[in-house]
């Protein structure tokens, strides 16, 4: 089915909507971790739909079905990542757009284009610049609750603090130790992390869905038989037949293994994730010997 044949109805009835939220403000966020960050932010004031939570799907492979057309068209607020990650977002969006929505587009917020590594999520101070405009966003679209909005941002900006503090406890203790991974999920919270990543032409190529290059598996092979990597990080939610193969044979050599996730976790805030992930790595290096 047609985007335009998703979204057309449900337009019409959006733009016949009053100015006024009716109840809660209406948001839809591509991704989960977008929406908690809404959700938290919004409080009662929102009611969140996230369209990308399913654990066990590769965000990769997600087609858009008609109830998500319904579900955009209908929202005040839109948020999604951009720079390629989420393009059924945009197609979506051009179909029908409604001048009384107000969308945003993560990557912009951090100055990202295409061809740069989309996971932004994984540096939280993406987090902070999103939950910033969010409150903005509310406050314009509903007034009435500003204060509420402005409150729960510094509620936020605090509850980052924990993630930020094992960051830099990281960072004291593991700069400048070489690392690897099966694709760049993980990329900016290496960088946050002051670890050099290599092989990153390989992780590009398993991310894009292409075959790596023999050179380029060549090089991850001898990174980790002869230990040059401290670490590798794999997708646990989205397999590949030589990601495979690289992970066992990180786990052969006795190199540090960690899974990380594309979508938040079921039962889990954003904070809680990105300290999972973080003791994950803490618990993999400490216990590595080197």
């Amino acid at each position: 089915m047609k985007v335009t044949a998703i979204v057309a109805a449900a337009f019409l009835a959006a733009n016949a909507a009053p100015t006024q939220p009716q109840g809660p403000v209406g948001v839809v966020a591509a991704e989960n971790f977008y929406g908690d960050i809404a959700a938290q932010v919004g409080g009662p004031g929102v009611k969140v739909t996230s369209i990308l939570s399913n654990p066990d799907q590769d965000p990769h492979l997600f087609e858009a079905s008609p109830s998500v057309g319904r579900s955009v068209s209908q929202a005040r607020i839109i948020i999604y990542n951009g720079i390629g990650y989420d393009p059924w977002m945009r197609r979506l969006l051009g179909a029908a757009r409604s001048s009384r929505q107000r969308t945003i587009v993560v990557s912009d917020l951090m100055e990202k284009k295409d061809g740069d590594n989309p996971h932004i999520w994984y540096d939280p101070l993406t987090m902070l610049r999103l939950a910033r405009a969010l409150s903005g966003a509310l406050a314009s679209v509903d007034p009435a609750h500003k204060a509420d909005y402005a409150r729960r941002l510094t509620q936020f900006e605090e509850s980052l603090k924990p993630v930020m503090s094992k960051i830099a406890s990281l960072r004291r203790r593991f700069t400048g130790i070489s690392v690897t991974a099966t694709e760049p999920i993980f990329g900016y919270m290496f960088a946050a992390l002051g670890m050099k990543v290599r092989d990153q032409s390989f992780q590009l190529s398993v991310m894009n869905n292409t075959e790596p290059s023999p050179s380029d598996i060549a090089n991850l092979e001898n990174d980790l038989k002869d230990r040059k990597v401290r670490l590798m990080i794999y997708n646990s939610q989205a397999t590949d037949p030589v990601a495979s193969r690289m992970e066992n044979l990180a786990r052969e050599s006795h190199v540090a293994v960690v899974g990380a996730t594309e979508t938040e976790p079921p039962g889990v805030d954003y904070q809680q994730w990105m300290l999972r992930e973080l003791d994950a790595v803490d618990h993999a290096l400490s216990g590595s010997a080197r």
